[in-house]
């Protein structure tokens, strides 16, 4: 079993009482700078490090933040993680990423641990399937920093980093309509979350500003956003069979995007000579399709780093902070010819 070197084991070894050998290691004024000397140089020699459990005990901060997402092998969120890492490890702040694959129980369960194991503070973005937020109320209620990121909880009164969704489905849907498409249909996550109400607005408010009348049933909601393949192939299948069928989807997740492409090659369905396709993805890999697939990009690594900020902004508050921002960061049309 793996024992890490203490104080306690630097004293025994040197003669010196443990708290010479802590004052030393702290550097403090108390202690001669020969003894300081000989306990620095032993406990570099023997691979001391401080045990951060006890730091923490004492600092009552673990220096370490936990972040909730669905999914790290989404292009969006290793993005998004990246740029949480550059700020924290910067500000030497460990983090502990935790992933709930669409699933609210998993969140929750992540959640619980995460402040069971006393972080700093929490980056969140919600699962496709939560809509009770009692877990992390109680928490931001008991006064453990919370900053929302991507997909947030309006209920929570914290800070928010977006990106611009609205906008972005306006975009990708505007683009769709002027390459010559009329029938566009949209497919989404879960209904309730954040992103899925703003991209669904946008893709409407485009439509409507080129008189096209939304048709309901060209908008299929996958709740678990894509993580599972028969949910896109269903809402695909129905999309094609409808009388009137659809001559392009806009597709609102990074998730969906790649799903959506699987479904159509397994169904022969070719893009965009069959269906023309936009999304909202942070993928490279839309690169090596051909054709191409035009995208709506997030600034989503900016996301992360933003998030960041403002989460150690409220966990090294020497006073409560009481005003809270949203912030909207905006997005690229990505043409892909």
């Amino acid at each position: 079993m793996f024992e890490p070197v203490t104080i306690k084991d630097i004293a025994k070894a040197l003669g010196l009482s443990t708290s010479t050998v802590s004052r030393a290691l702290r550097d403090t004024h108390e202690i001669s700078a020969a003894t300081k000397k000989i306990v620095l140089e032993y406990a570099k020699e023997i691979g001391y490090q401080p045990n951060p459990i006890a730091l923490s005990l004492k600092e009552r901060r673990s220096k370490s933040i936990g972040v909730v997402v669905s999914e790290v092998a989404n292009s969006y969120f290793s993005q998004a993680i990246n740029g949480i890492e550059s700020i924290a490890y910067d500000r030497g702040y460990h983090v502990i990423i935790s992933q709930t694959h669409e699933s609210f129980e998993r969140e929750v369960s992540n959640v619980q641990h995460l402040a069971s194991r006393s972080v700093d503070g929490l980056l969140v973005s919600l699962s496709s399937q939560t809509t009770d937020i009692s877990h992390l109320t109680h928490l931001h209620d008991r006064g453990l920093p919370i900053v929302f990121f991507d997909r947030v909880a309006d209920e929570i009164d914290t800070h928010k980093v977006i990106a611009n969704n609205q906008q972005g489905a306006f975009d990708a849907t505007e683009h769709l309509i002027k390459s010559g498409f009329k029938r566009i249909a949209h497919l989404t996550s879960s209904s309730h979350l954040s992103i899925s109400i703003e991209r669904l607005a946008g893709y409407e408010a485009a439509l409507k500003a080129h008189n096209i009348k939304p048709n309901p049933a060209y908008v299929k909601f996958c709740p678990h956003g894509g993580m599972l393949y028969e949910e896109t192939e269903t809402a695909i299948k129905e999309l094609l069979a409808l009388p009137e069928k659809p001559d392009a989807i806009f597709v609102a997740g990074d998730r969906l995007s790649t799903g959506c492409l699987s479904v159509f090659k397994n169904l022969n369905v070719a893009v965009p000579k069959d269906m023309a396709i936009a999304g909202f993805s942070n993928s490279d890999v839309l690169d090596l399709f051909n054709p191409s697939i035009t995208s709506i990009r997030q600034p989503a690594f900016e996301i992360g780093q933003l998030a960041t900020q403002m989460l150690l902004q409220l966990i090294e508050a020497k006073y409560p902070v009481v005003e809270f921002e949203k912030k909207i960061l905006e997005t690229d049309l990505f043409i892909r010819n």
